[in-house]
């Protein structure tokens, strides 16, 4: 397994960096917390230009046929500047459920447009219990002529306000599919669709969608009827390395303005960076980001080359979580109270730790499933 990156690679790092750090700053990301679209349209419009949305996508449908290592390296910049927008859930939630579906009439209806940046999509995973197990699935979808009925509660639903399409799952609605899950492509503007904005630490806009009898038409049905999990299992670790992906540039940014801020902080005539006991800090911190760094690239390594990953990217984000949430603690040690202001940088990337530490399984859930990939 090589880490390294290939002339392309760097050349593509070195944009994003450029870009990321020039359109979005911190005080972007702290306005657009305030915000209640949660992300500037031009921004938007500028990174779909860029071709990141359909990175993983080919050419036939308006992506530029990257890997998943390419898809990593942005991953990881936009995760050190906070980016705000719904590039997480449109590009990898949506457009990789669309790509993994196996039709190419979805494909063709909705990549092209996913990789424009004219289609939003996100997909509404974790109900009442916010879990992300099969059975806490609730929801049902009644079969009718014209195709289903939908209705269910869905909770932390990431951009859900703005986009176009949200994927659901849910159960058929008859007794012999009760216990299977199907994915359903809703269109927003449907009638019988109820939004609410939830308040969270969670950078991400977040709202709790509720379906009254929503009709979705037969061409809405992902797949085929109750093989839907089947299709979410297969997209796991995709979701879980990028999300692992993303953290790992958090947990750069926040250990390199840690070591920027002990080496300007003054006390008793010298900076605090002269003391042992931050010294020892700083050097944890850097221990766990390269551990991170370490298990994050295998996971994203395995997911690239279209290897069985469950396994790995569970382990990346068991150790990642962990990590993050200790880096920020040390960071709020060496900072002291400054750090716990909102008008401090580091205060969004506490909000960002504390809540990726349960987005898409906390360190119980991945434990379980590292569990039972090794028998």
């Amino acid at each position: 397994m090589d880490f390294g990156l290939t002339q392309e690679q760097k050349a593509l790092k070195n944009v994003a960096v450029r870009f990321l750090k020039k359109e979005s700053p911190i005080a972007l990301v702290k306005e657009m917390i305030q915000d209640e679209k949660g992300y500037p349209p031009s921004l938007w419009g500028k990174i779909a230009e860029l071709g990141w949305i359909g990175i993983l996508f080919e050419e036939r449908y308006g992506g530029t046929g990257g890997t998943f290592l390419d898809l990593s390296i942005i991953l990881e910049e936009m995760g050190r500047v906070l980016l705000p927008g719904p590039f997480f859930p449109t590009a990898i939630l949506g457009g990789m459920t669309i790509l993994l579906s196996g039709s190419e009439e979805l494909q063709q209806r909705f990549l092209p447009g996913i990789a424009s940046g004219d289609i939003l999509m996100t997909i509404a995973l974790t109900e009442t219990e916010g879990s992300y197990y099969q059975a806490e699935i609730e929801s049902l979808a009644e079969p009718r002529e014209d195709g289903y009925r939908l209705r269910g509660r869905k909770m932390f639903v990431p951009y859900a306000h703005t986009a176009d399409y949200i994927i659901c799952p849910a159960r058929i609605d008859r007794k012999d599919h009760r216990d299977e899950v199907s994915l359903f492509l809703v269109e927003t503007k449907t009638a019988g669709i109820e939004m609410a904005p939830l308040l969270s630490l969670d950078l991400q806009k977040q709202s709790e969608v509720t379906f009254r009898d929503a009709t979705v038409p037969k061409t809405g049905l992902i797949g085929e009827e109750g093989q839907g999990w089947a299709l979410i299992q297969d997209l796991w670790p995709i979701i879980v390395t990028a999300k692992c992906c993303e953290m790992l540039g958090a947990m750069e940014q926040i250990l390199e303005m840690t070591i920027d801020y002990a080496q300007t902080r003054r006390q008793f005539n010298q900076p605090i960076s002269a003391f042992q006991v931050i010294q020892h800090y700083i050097a944890d911190m850097a221990i766990d980001l390269e551990c991170s760094k370490f298990i994050t690239y295998q996971a994203a390594w395995r997911v690239s080359h279209h290897l069985p990953s469950k396994k790995e990217a569970a382990m990346a984000k068991l150790w990642c979580g962990g990590a993050l949430k200790k880096m920020t603690v040390m960071s709020h040690q060496i900072f002291g109270a400054i750090g716990f202001t909102k008008e401090s940088d580091l205060y969004p990337y506490f909000q960002y730790a504390k809540a990726s530490e349960t987005t898409f399984g906390d360190e119980n859930f991945h434990k379980e499933v590292v569990a039972a990939e090794m028998g």
